[in-house]
């Protein structure tokens, strides 16, 4: 942090190498380092600025003996530093490389550049995690007690696919490189470790971390009279690039647009994390904006979220007027234009709702989050289906605008969205069970209405498709989906339950007795359970490494995307009678995951084929509707992917 005060017009830093002290035979360094604006000027004034200066080519800190302000007129020395003779520079750190142990995560030799930066080269990673985040923590392995870390543009949404891109991250807040043990690639909603690197003990002389100032003085505030537009100078796209927030504030409020492409049934949130030091959804204030389409008005709602829960009695998700608060979102503007809905609304600094409401802090960086979801009946947020994301801002910032175009709203750029139709697989009794991607929400999400966490079962290559046995006849799966119990992401036994969920190695003692296992589980010698179906490893992986579920048409065509890999080793046999007793539906599943399978529906031995595929059919084609209609009742999930 530099201070300086001009009081001449010929002041400079100057370094020196030869003589003890600062003396005029000493080598200028231009600063700001601009050839552009000429080698020789002068110092401006500065009041607490972090300065970063270039030695000449050739020249290294080592050979430095001193370092001033000096000015040449009256060869007088302002103030100077000493470099010690045995200096030994800071330097960057080489780590290794990630392991590979899920989403195709791969990487150069990773390096620390300094306390809070680290460099990523040639990084892969397909992009099908659905909660998947740069996680750092304590401890010997990855685990789910970590921070996020915003990727390469800052952004703390899910991340999305790399092929082979150089990227630096930079680790939020106050921590850097000595406060952690490893960084991965993790899932957050299922707890799963992508891929990671060790950070090792005992690291000295890291070079520090300077985060040079990016805006205007801040003591120069926007007038309140210059309008709401001229106050809006700062600009960021959340929410996968869905949501474009602009900001600006004055000294009583801040003033917040939101805009997105969404329907007249859909909200768009943003306000502060519950935690400053991670995006966090408990104790977080936040703002819900929308079209009011019934009342032809727009709408700003404060909430505050105390539980993980729909609001009752005072706790969960809840409008501040509806436990004792005050809306303090002002609307102060709307429109909708070619489906695209903006809002701008204000909100005081500090508000005096000690209640319900949190103060913003103006000058830092401060964790804030978004979201997109569908409204329910009573106009209030429901779950954040559309997506959600997080970062951080300066609310009293100026000018930080990095929106690509101010007058275009982003939207979700996806060739195709619409589900794929449902797969079924009759008229064999060998069916082979390997892993595979699930198809973003075209896939599994479309089929089974539930949130996958990146893979599924494949099933005679085809994607979670339904299978129709009948009662009496023996069926044999060929299982490749994994037998290294060390490394749960190639650890994927196959087993037959009545449970939709499966996942029966994470459950207790009273879970396991509520379920029926009919194949690929037996009982251990002291009263535990023993996957019996874990083959080896094969897995259908894109081939260019990103997924292209949403790039595509058809199921056919994206399953051309993919390929098979498979580990050496022998694929597990399943074989499985199917009793009288079994009920019409159970479920192919993995024995140690949730959510990775499909149905399979139980015929007896001389019913109609075609009568119950109908059947299906159309039990299929009214489920959906209903199952939306219930997501009013899953606010509580609310918290779940924020």
């Amino acid at each position: 942090m530099l201070i300086y005060l001009p009081s001449v017009s010929d002041a400079f830093f100057w370094i020196g190498y030869e003589t003890p002290q600062p003396s005029p035979q000493g080598i200028l360094l231009p600063y700001p380092d601009d050839r552009s604006r000429g080698p020789d000027k002068v110092l401006q004034r500065y009041n607490g600025a972090d300065i970063v200066l270039r030695l000449p080519a050739g020249l290294k800190v080592q050979e430095m003996k001193w370092l001033s302000i000096w000015c040449r007129r009256f060869t007088v020395n302002f103030g100077d530093v000493f470099i010690p003779e045995r200096l030994v520079p800071p330097r960057k750190v080489q780590l290794g490389k990630f392991s590979t142990l899920a989403h195709g995560v791969s990487s150069g030799n990773i390096v620390i550049l300094n306390t809070k930066t680290f460099y990523i080269p040639n990084f892969h990673y397909d992009g099908g995690g659905p909660d998947a985040f740069f996680w750092v923590g304590n401890g010997s392995l990855p685990s789910p007690n970590g921070v996020k870390v915003p990727d390469e543009t800052g952004s703390d949404d899910v991340l999305g696919g790399y092929r082979g891109k150089d990227i630096e991250i930079t680790l939020p807040g106050s921590l850097t490189v000595y406060d952690i043990d490893w960084l991965s690639v993790w899932c957050v909603q299922y707890r799963h470790n992508f891929g990671w690197v060790a950070i090792p003990p005992n690291l000295d002389n890291i070079p520090p971390y300077l985060e040079l100032s990016r805006r205007q003085d801040q003591a120069q505030r926007v007038p309140s009279g210059g309008g709401v537009a001229s106050q809006l100078t700062n600009c960021r796209t959340l929410v996968d690039n869905k949501l474009r927030v602009s900001w600006g504030s004055d000294s009583h409020h801040i003033y917040v647009e939101l805009s997105a492409e969404i329907s007249e049934d859909d909200w768009m949130g943003f306000g502060l994390s519950g935690d400053q030091s991670r995006p966090l959804m408990k104790g977080a204030d936040v703002v819900v904006a929308f079209y009011d389409a019934e009342e032809g008005t727009y709408r700003a709602q404060d909430y505050i979220i105390t539980e993980k829960a729909q609001c009752s009695r005072g706790q969960g998700v809840c409008v501040d007027e509806e436990i004792g608060g005050r809306n303090d979102a002002q609307v102060i503007s709307g429109k909708r234009q070619n489906g695209v809905t903006t809002v701008t609304f204000k909100r005081p600094i500090i508000t005096g709702d000690n209640r319900a409401d949190r103060p913003y802090i103006i000058n830092g960086g401060v964790q804030v989050i978004a979201a997109i979801g569908p409204l329910n009946s009573r106009k209030q947020a429901n779950y954040h289906s559309r997506g959600w994301g997080a970062g951080v801002i300066d609310f009293g910032a100026i000018n930080d605008d990095r929106c690509a175009d101010r007058s275009v709203t982003p939207v979700v750029e996806v060739i195709n969205s619409q589900p794929w139709p449902r797969r079924t697989i009759s008229g064999t009794n060998q069916f082979e069970a390997r892993i595979g991607p699930t198809g973003g929400k075209r896939g599994y999400q479309a089929v089974t209405d539930i949130a996958s966490w990146g893979i599924a079962w494949w099933i005679n290559g085809q994607l979670i498709p339904e299978l129709y046995v009948r009662r009496g006849e023996t069926y044999t799966f060929i299982v490749e989906g994994g037998n290294d119990p060390s490394n749960p992401a190639e650890y994927h036994p196959l087993y037959i339950t009545d449970d939709k969920e499966g996942g029966f190695a994470n459950k207790d003692a009273a879970g396991r007795r509520q379920e029926r296992v009919f194949a690929g589980v037996n009982a251990g010698a002291i009263g535990g359970a023993i996957p019996t179906a874990a083959g080896r490893a094969c897995n259908y992986k894109p081939r260019s490494g990103i997924d292209m579920a949403d790039k595509v048409a058809t199921f056919e065509e994206y399953a051309q995307t993919l390929e098979v890999k498979c580990q050496p080793g022998q694929p597990a046999r399943l074989v499985w009678t199917v009793q009288a007793d079994t009920p019409e539906t159970v479920y192919y599943q993995c024995y140690t995951h949730r959510n990775l399978g499909w149905k399979i529906h139980v015929l007896d031995p001389e019913e109609s084929l075609q009568e119950r595929q109908q059947d299906d059919n159309n039990d299929a084609a009214t489920a959906r509707p209903v199952l939306v209609s219930l997501l009013a009742a899953a606010l509580a999930a609310l918290l779940a992917g924020w």
